[in-house]
């Protein structure tokens, strides 16, 4: 036995992760902190004692004074080897109980005074008999682990000495490191006995319970079914222990979300009831999931959730003319909405559809609407969509079926009043599978939308706060119904002025925050920026313009970086020509002179107006009669009028009775490979073919639009605003409209209407009045068919149009 006596020494600490160590026990320590391996360094020159103390946390990398249990044991190192990753092993055998009292400065490692704690001398029949009740429990507890070999109680039971039996059992048992601390700083060894017979009788306590769980589990199962053996057991395991996990979880989570949600109270209702049903569904049961998908679905739409709008005209429109320069009309039946929302409190959500061609902002401006009003923004894109159930979802028969793209929306949105943006409403398409778009006739009409019907959903869904914004290239391919339950405003495309002012404000800003510019690194001024708008793009928006800009701010990005010097870098009409190129297009498309037989008409695409020029040659030959350029059938018949106009009034025209039947006329349309098609080419065609007859040039400054009829009647056209604007880019300075068109010019921004002649024109007559380029009385007499042929543009003016690959795509329409 050891002696009563107690000692202080100072010894270096080797604090221990996750193990301890008891007197007697001998072990091997794998040492790879630096101040553990000092420490151990200076046990070795001392008298190889060091002081063992465990860790309160095994992850604290670098352990304080707190961190560290106060009683250890002192062990003496048998052997020290360093190992090749930089660790050291150690073989130590402990010697005797200690108690920290003191720690010593030292920078390197711990240096402690500790009291050494031996175990005091007892002998009596009271210790014989708690050894065998330990030894006894400890038998049991062998029986029951499988971790511990029945040779480790043979080698137990030899131990006579009753601290260090106590001592040697703990360390055999699975306890926690702060059981294990109790034992060791218990030192009188009756209590020490005790507490350990306690920690065996809740040991056995719960092998037991595992072996019970155990053979219940496996009555209920086959040998082979090991995967249903460890969910049976994880299921026993929480009924014993008493957790609510698994199914019951499950149910027991969803009510409590059904409480706090506030359904309105059918929902309410059948939510209660489908997870009743879940409840009573096996675990096992594949219709169990479908269950749960349906249910988190009723639970997370925004049933009763509504944001408060933002009522205050005058900062919504701020927010609106911030983020847009032009859009008027857009802006202000938003102001307008807001001002009778603000008188009603409560008004059907409009379906405002905005129609124009790509690159405008129609998608941002409905961005921009929401933030004006405060409200969650959603978009969903419908081009490409032919499936009905993308709309109305699938119903919960089928395999993954989920709700549709509008249920999702309003999910994402989380409220019940957002603005829901449908992009390219246009675009859809329908097949086999449904037409989306008679989906979408309840989604757009506020007198049915409030009982809105998802597949999936199964109940009414109130669509009627919501404001729907959609968007459109073009109005005539969103079917009649459709367009029917919205209030269509068009956007048309941007002046000069008007993008040189949005690249200004919106677009270079921009572009340099994206590409890390600070404002003074980079100056474009502004006679630059419309010559990179004249130059170098061509479109109704300003996408392409937007790219064009980023591709200098790349080019000003590599020179800032690549050279230290250059602290800024300024772009001149020269330094514009190195970083992109020639310009790509010439500004003022209009012809160089006055030329026979081709008159410039005015044609509307899906991305704007353009201008086209109609050629038309009479050649020697025995009336044939050529039309090419890809034409429709509406093209066609408007040809057709010109001609049969042109031989009713060929006397007053000067021109040979019997024309058609001496001659070949050919007329042509160029951009051969793009169709062509509407009944606004009639006056220009008729135009071209009375030149081409009579020898009389036309107007170079002149593009007119306009349908014929047999009697020579101009007749009224559609898109004229996109035409002007496609003739302000192309150097136009006059342009012939249908009379009937003349309430439209007000829809002509100011600054192209000051730069411009519009004159309205009622008959064929006036046309040939204000597009020919000479009188017909200054023509030479005679009775003999004068044909022409058109002049070919000169070679150097070849050079200057857009390639192929930049000509516009879809179809021209001459509306």
């Amino acid at each position: 036995m050891a002696s009563n006596k107690t000692k202080s020494r100072s010894l270096p600490l080797l604090p221990l992760r996750g193990l301890l160590v008891y007197p007697s026990m001998v072990l091997h320590l794998d040492v790879g902190r630096e101040k553990s391996i000092k420490a151990l360094e200076q046990c070795m020159i001392d008298d190889h004692m060091i002081l063992l103390c465990s860790q309160s946390e095994i992850n604290i990398e670098e352990p304080t004074q707190e961190d560290i249990y106060r009683v250890g044991t002192i062990a003496k190192v048998r052997q020290m080897l360093k190992l090749p990753n930089g660790t050291i092993r150690v073989l130590v055998e402990g010697v005797v109980r200690a108690e920290i009292e003191q720690y010593l400065p030292n920078d390197g490692f711990y240096e402690v005074v500790a009291r050494e704690l031996p175990e005091p001398d007892s002998n009596d029949s009271e210790l014989d008999a708690l050894m065998r009740a330990v030894l006894s429990q400890f038998e049991h507890y062998i029986n029951l682990s499988k971790k511990v070999t029945p040779e480790t109680l043979a080698a137990v039971s030899d131990i006579d000495e009753p601290g260090r039996l106590a001592d040697v059992i703990t360390s055999h048992l699975s306890l926690k490191i702060k059981d294990k601390q109790e034992i060791l700083e218990t030192v009188e060894v009756r209590s020490r006995l005790e507490k350990l017979l306690d920690f065996l009788n809740n040991e056995r306590e719960v092998l037991e319970l595992e072996r019970k769980i155990s053979q219940r589990v496996k009555k209920q199962m086959e040998k082979t079914q090991k995967e249903y053996y460890l969910r049976e057991q994880m299921k026993a395991i929480q009924k014993e222990l008493g957790e609510k996990e698994g199914r019951a979880g499950e149910v027991e989570e969803l009510r409590s979300q059904l409480e706090e949600k506030k359904l309105p109270e059918k929902i309410a209702a059948k939510v209660e009831k489908e997870i009743d049903r879940l409840e009573k569904m096996p675990a096992s049961s594949a219709e169990g999931a479908v269950i749960r998908n349906y249910i988190e679905w009723l639970l997370a739409l925004p049933w009763n959730h509504f944001t408060e709008d933002h009522l205050d005209l005058s900062k919504a429109e701020q927010i609106l003319d911030e983020a847009h320069s032009g859009l008027e009309k857009p802006k202000e039946r938003v102001l307008e909405y807001l001002a009778v929302q603000q008188l009603v409190k409560k008004l059907k959500g409009p379906i405002l559809c905005l129609v124009g061609p790509p690159g405008v902002g129609k998608t941002s401006l409905g961005r921009s609407i929401a933030a004006s009003l405060g409200r969650e923004f959603v978009r969903i894109s419908l081009g490409g969509v032919r499936d009905e159930a993308e709309i109305r979802g699938h119903r919960r028969t089928y395999v993954g079926a989920m709700p549709g793209r509008i249920i999702q929306g309003m999910r994402t949105a989380g409220s019940m009043n957002p603005v829901f943006l449908l992009d390219e409403i246009d675009k859809m398409a329908s097949d086999f599978r449904g037409d989306p778009s008679s989906a979408m006739l309840e989604v757009l009409d506020p007198e049915q939308n409030a009982t809105f019907s998802d597949h999936y959903i199964e109940t009414p869904f109130d669509l009627s706060n919501v404001m729907f914004v959609t968007t459109a290239n073009v109005a005539h391919q969103i079917p009649r119904p459709l367009l029917d339950r919205m209030e269509v405003l068009y956007i048309p495309g941007y002046t000069e002025l008007e993008k040189l002012e949005i690249a200004k404000h919106h677009l270079l800003p921009k572009q340099k925050r994206d590409h890390g510019l600070e404002e003074d690194q980079l100056r474009i001024d502004e006679e630059v920026l419309m010559q990179l708008v004249r130059g170098y793009t061509r479109e109704s928006g300003v996408r392409n313009l937007e790219q064009q800009l980023a591709a200098i701010c790349r080019k000003a990005a590599k020179i800032i970086v690549g050279d230290s010097e250059v602290k800024s870098v300024v772009v001149d009409a020269a330094k514009l020509k190195e970083f992109l190129g020639p310009a790509k297009f010439r500004y003022g498309m209009a012809e160089l002179e006055d030329q026979i037989g081709a008159v410039t008409g005015l044609a509307w695409t899906e991305v704007g107006g353009d201008t086209l020029v109609i050629e038309v040659t009479v050649m020697p030959g025995s009336g044939k009669l050529t039309l090419t350029g890809k034409l429709g059938d509406v093209m066609k018949e408007s040809a057709q009028a010109a001609f049969s106009y042109t031989r009713s009034r060929s006397i007053a025209l000067g021109i040979d009775p019997q024309f058609h039947e001496k001659n070949d006329i050919h007329i042509h349309i160029p951009e051969g490979a793009i169709p062509k098609d509407g009944p606004s080419a009639g006056i220009t065609i008729a135009t071209a073919l009375i030149s081409a007859l009579t020898n009389r040039p036309v107007n170079r400054e002149v593009a007119m639009t306009g349908e014929i009829t047999l009697r020579g009647r101009v007749l009224p056209i559609g898109g004229l605003k996109e035409k002007s604007l496609a003739a302000h880019r192309a150097g136009i300075k006059t342009v012939l409209l249908p009379k009937d068109n003349e309430r439209d010019l007000r829809d002509i921004p100011d600054s192209v209407r000051s730069e411009m002649t519009f004159i309205p024109v009622a008959h064929m007559d006036e046309v040939l009045e204000h597009a020919m380029a000479t009188k017909l009385s200054d023509l030479p007499s005679g009775d003999e068919p004068i044909t022409a042929e058109v002049a070919m543009p000169r070679e150097g003016d070849r050079e200057e149009l857009p390639p192929d690959g930049d000509a516009l795509t879809g179809v021209y329409r001459f509306i």
